[in-house]
């Protein structure tokens, strides 16, 4: 099995920091746009889209700031998908960075994923 390939996006969006980590770790902002319904049971929350169910293991937290989620089917032991919070310390502009992990042929693919989850995610804020 082929390791996969860590790449990063970066998004800059017109929001607060605050209202932003609530749509990226709660799973009532997460249903808003990364996925149709999320349901959380302590770490593990579950993502669901039209007629598939994913779950994953809630890694890491830091409130306002990241989230890092491992997908429980994903093999790969090092992968993962963070969603963290930039805010420029001199412009004050905040970035949203995701980091993921793909298989070699599916990177552009799971970049365009995350691009039209990212562009749902600016229409719930109405940013644009």
């Amino acid at each position: 099995m082929s390791d996969k390939i860590k790449f990063e996006l970066e998004f800059p969006i017109q929001a607060s920091s605050q209202l932003l980590f609530q749509y990226i770790s709660t799973p009532s902002g997460l249903s808003e746009w990364f996925a149709d319904n999320v349901n959380s049971r302590g770490e593990l929350f579950t993502f669901i889209w039209d007629d598939s169910e994913e779950q994953a293991k809630l890694l890491t937290k830091k409130n306002g700031e990241r989230i890092k989620f491992k997908w429980v089917d994903d093999e790969d032991d090092k992968s993962y998908f963070e969603i963290r919070i930039q805010v420029d310390g001199i412009t004050k502009d905040v970035s949203l960075m995701v980091t993921d992990f793909s298989d070699e042929d599916e990177v552009e693919e799971t970049k365009m994923l995350w691009e039209n989850q990212i562009s749902d995610l600016k229409k719930v804020l109405g940013s644009s």
